[in-house]
């Protein structure tokens, strides 16, 4: 089966090099390449492909929603994160958003050709280098903290101070800084700053949002 390919990133470079790795691959054709959601629709809509590999972050708009929006157009389009961060909570969220794979700018060629090639034979599967080892550390972290711990770190990921998490969670304040002394010993870390990104790492805020 000859793929055919979109690649969707803000950067020029990236672009280039993804047009130079697949100029000597027989199965994959790239059809276009867009730095923006609209030139991507308009791509979509032209080509007509068979996987999109795009970026997150474009200068118009989020790749999460352009995703989901081809997706429920074409059910059989392939979806392929291509993302400058390669952590877990990046790559638990492409699982949870329903794409065919995830792979990390710094990985190897040939798992880039992979995910490719598994994007356009399955779709609505989803495959990604070292999913088991990052599920095995999501399950581990949602049983590290308690549900008011992470209803806390919630809280303080959308700035509110303590005084304020305090009046949210109807407790005292004395009661909070025992909550946050918990979740900084847990993720070990100092600071809110550096819980934050703990939390981000480890896939901790989504459980705490939801």
């Amino acid at each position: 089966m000859n793929i055919r390919l979109i690649v969707v990133d803000e950067h020029a470079l990236i672009r280039l090099g993804l047009t130079r790795l697949l100029a000597g691959i027989a199965d994959i054709e790239l059809v276009g390449e867009a730095g923006t959601v609209a030139e991507a629709r308009a791509l979509v809509e032209e080509t007509r492909p068979t996987v999109v590999m795009f970026d997150t972050a474009l200068p118009d708009g989020d790749g999460w929603d352009m995703a989901r929006e081809l997706r429920a157009a074409d059910p059989t389009l392939g979806l392929v994160l291509l993302s400058s961060n390669g952590d877990d909570a990046a790559m638990t969220r492409a699982l949870d958003e329903g794409l065919s794979a995830f792979v990390s700018k710094d990985a190897p060629p040939s798992n880039v050709l992979a995910a490719v090639r598994h994007a356009a034979q399955a779709p609505r599967s989803f495959n990604a280098v070292g999913l088991a080892a990052a599920l095995a550390r999501r399950r581990a972290s949602v049983g590290l903290l308690s549900q008011r711990e992470r209803q806390v770190l919630a809280l303080m990921r959308d700035g509110i101070s303590l005084p304020g998490i305090a009046d949210r969670l109807a407790v005292s304040e004395a009661t909070v800084k025992t909550y946050v002394a918990r979740l900084y010993t847990k993720l070990r870390v100092n600071n809110r700053s550096q819980a934050l990104m703990a939390a981000v790492t480890q896939g901790l805020l989504d459980s705490a949002a939801a």
